[in-house]
């Protein structure tokens, strides 16, 4: 099924899931007031989990809905939040059992990408003296 038709899904969907999270990124502290914590970044996150789990429960018993999965699962959900494809991998290493691999996967994503956001700070802002 790879074709434009699959590339457009993901690119269509990728834009509407990216629009979606620039909104809720902007909307979500202003109708609270202000807020000093990311509360829209978690709800970003708990949102395009949810949908992703959603979309790939229903898509699962029906090989002929990957057409959804594209657009809403990789699309979507994947401009939406990258978070919720971490909270998926995990998942389904979970409901394999492999709990070693879920529990270093995490940790391994979650610290490594701490320690490289961290890293490119502050390899740019040493930079920009």
């Amino acid at each position: 099924m790879t074709s434009f038709y699959t590339y457009g899904l993901v690119f269509v969907g990728g834009g509407l899931g990216s629009m979606l999270r620039y909104l809720l990124g902007r909307q979500l502290p202003a109708s609270l007031g202000g807020t000093a914590f990311p509360l829209s970044i978690l709800v970003v996150n708990i949102l395009a989990s949810a949908l992703l789990g959603a979309v790939m429960g229903w898509v699962a018993t029906r090989p002929d809905r990957e057409p959804w999965r594209l657009l809403i699962g990789v699309g979507v959900c994947g401009g939406l939040s990258t978070f919720s494809s971490f909270s998926q991998d995990n998942l389904m290493l979970l409901q394999q059992n492999r709990y070693g691999a879920a529990f270093l996967n995490i940790g391994l994503n979650v610290m490594g990408c701490l320690l490289a956001s961290a890293a490119g700070w502050g390899l740019m802002a040493s930079s920009a003296r």
